[in-house]
């Protein structure tokens, strides 16, 4: 199946941030990808060109503060860096050959709590989330950079949060679609509270599909463990898409799978 590469750009707040647009022709699901805090859309276009053979259209983009846009790393919010996700979700979703009642969008670290906030803001139906970072409430519009920065960051994240005391996972207890979280065994940035509190909020998650990959850090730093992630993440998402295609046809799996 042909690929079809376009870069393009994305405008928010009187910015444009880059993106590249990985399509093939027909009506299709489409996947949005949302690289971490302190990565690029290049860590994406991989598992982007596996996606598209699986017959989606999907979409990598830099988040403000990143690559071309570098430069706002200090001054850079959350709330800016959610526009910027919105705002190419909506690109996505109004492509002529995407079914917009079919989006997946898959997030890594920082990207992953984005990606679980933005399911309050518009329709996903498969959401995807390796080490999904977690934040405070407080101080939303204060530069990201400067959030590590609270003394009692740290032993927030190694706490169990109810999602009626966080947004994006109170955005997760209303999720309904389909979810896949995957964790590293020996992450030195996500403690498992933080995921133990993801999995915990995803109570009304049509399926929920948690995998861990054995001896990966954080940044899945060998190729092993990326791998390890892609081949995750494909089998999920090949589940999902062909479940999709013919829902007659699809044998009902477990609502929960560990």
């Amino acid at each position: 199946m042909e690929t079809y590469i376009e870069p393009l750009q994305i405008s928010v707040d009187g910015d444009h941030i880059a993106g590249t647009l990985l399509m093939h022709a027909g009506k299709v699901p489409g996947v949005l990808f949302v690289h971490g805090w302190g990565g690029s859309q290049e860590q994406d276009l991989a598992r982007a060109r596996e996606a598209v053979g699986l017959g989606c259209m999907c979409l990598t983009f830099d988040l403000r503060g990143h690559r071309l846009m570098e430069m706002q790393r200090e001054t850079v919010t959350r709330e800016h860096n959610l526009r910027d996700l919105t705002e190419a979700y909506d690109v996505v979703a109004g492509l002529r050959g995407v079914d917009p009642t079919s989006i997946a969008v898959v997030g890594s670290s920082y990207g992953g709590y984005l990606a679980a906030i933005l399911t309050s803001l518009r329709p996903v139906r498969w959401l995807a989330l390796r080490a999904p970072a977690l934040y405070k409430d407080a101080n939303w519009n204060v530069p990201k950079r400067q959030l590590h920065a609270d003394p009692g960051f740290a032993e927030y994240r190694r706490t169990i949060i109810g999602f009626q005391d966080n947004r994006a996972l109170a955005a997760c207890a209303q999720f309904k679609g389909d979810v896949l979280i995957v964790e590293s065994e020996q992450d030195e940035i996500i403690p498992p509270a933080v995921i133990k509190s993801y999995v915990a909020a995803f109570s009304a998650a049509r399926s929920l599909t948690a995998r861990v990959i054995s001896g990966a850090g954080h940044s899945l730093a060998q190729e092993e463990f990326q791998s390890a992630y892609t081949k995750v993440l494909m089998v999920w998402l090949t589940e999902m898409v062909t479940g999709a295609r013919a829902p007659q046809e699809r044998t009902p799996s477990p609502a929960r799978e560990g």
